[in-house]
């Protein structure tokens, strides 16, 4: 059954409401063969997953040629890579773990988020993919270089699409402060936001997604696991890269025990929580498997009922205004 889609602002570029994140299958932590890679990419193709998010970073550009590779040929489907990072050769040897991508340390990272920075990025991303244009460039991590990215790399992300090199523009971080001032202050298109609005943290709830729905911008949102905890509760889980504090974990297994008395998931219900704030378009996720693949599309599939929502929010488990994927008690359905 494919996935349905939604378009990206006013840019026109569509994006399924499942995304496939491709640092994974670069061998995020541990290594991933080509074959596992392809199997991965096929089985999310064969679900009706049509858009793919890659970067320079992943894998120091094994993700993005990998992702080019399994694309040859085929048509109707969306990329988005990075900005922010050149990849330089490196002669020294040794392996990417320093950076977490179990592969050869063939380059290093340099950030530039200069405008020739970002339009080399962008040529030499479309050379490793195979494409001569991608639907959608986002200026990645640009925390510590805010006034490069808003001065310099943001009007050479406007110049690109105007050219029609790229269909939409945006910047991918981890938190959504920065994010906020992009979709206020700049005409970005779409917006990353990885972990900040999950069953756990809300914080783009704040600020970001209501400013978002205001100017018409689209939030795509990742880390809806928060790295691992919302995925799997138990000591020793992980929270943001790091170990789960007590009590979020105590949260995180006070959820699941909700989901299960209705006959559903923690993982379904993290899933599905995003999608139903209208300015979120999409929902990435990271696999490294055909496996991981297909429980992802399942658990994207599986029933949440209202009645798991209504006692979250009675539980004091979700905050009252933030919207869920169907009508509780006494509500229109978001």
């Amino acid at each position: 059954m494919p996935v349905r889609s939604r378009s990206l602002g006013r840019s026109g570029v569509q994006v399924t409401e499942l995304a496939f994140g491709a640092a994974g299958i670069a061998g995020l932590y541990t290594p991933v063969s080509e074959e596992q890679a392809y199997a991965a990419l096929d089985a999310a193709w064969d679900a009706g997953i049509r858009y793919f998010d890659t970067a320079p970073h992943y894998g120091i550009g094994v993700s993005e040629r990998r992702v080019g590779a399994m694309l040859r040929g085929r048509s109707g489907y969306t990329v988005s890579t990075k900005a922010g990072r050149l990849l330089e050769p490196f002669s020294g040897g040794g392996d990417d773990l320093a950076h977490g991508f179990a592969v050869p340390a063939t380059h290093r990272r340099v950030w530039d988020f200069s405008a020739d920075g970002v339009r080399r990025s962008l040529e030499e991303s479309l050379e490793r993919l195979g494409l001569d244009r991608v639907g959608i460039v986002y200026l990645h991590d640009p925390d510590d270089h805010a006034s490069e990215a808003f001065d310099e790399a943001y009007p050479a992300l406007e110049r690109l699409r105007s050219e029609g090199v790229v269909g939409a523009i945006g910047a991918g971080m981890n938190q959504a402060e920065m994010l906020t001032r992009f979709v206020r202050d700049t005409d970005v298109d779409v917006v990353l936001c990885a972990g900040r609005y999950t069953l756990l943290d809300q914080r783009a709830l704040t600020e970001l997604l209501p400013s978002a729905a205001e100017r018409g911008t689209s939030v795509v949102i990742g880390g809806v696991f928060n790295s691992g905890l919302l995925a799997d509760p138990k000591p020793g889980a992980t929270y943001n890269y790091a170990s789960a504090p007590q009590e979020l974990l105590d949260q995180a297994l006070a959820i699941k025990g909700v989901a299960e008395r209705h006959g559903t998931t923690l993982r379904a219900a993290a899933l599905a929580f995003p999608l139903a704030h209208p300015a979120v378009a999409s929902v990435l996720v990271g696999t490294r498997s055909a496996d991981e693949v297909r429980d992802t599309v399942r658990q994207f599939t599986t029933d949440v009922p209202a009645e798991f929502w209504q006692e979250l929010r009675e539980a004091k488990l979700l905050p009252e205004e933030a919207p869920v994927p169907v009508a509780v008690t006494g509500e229109e359905p978001s």
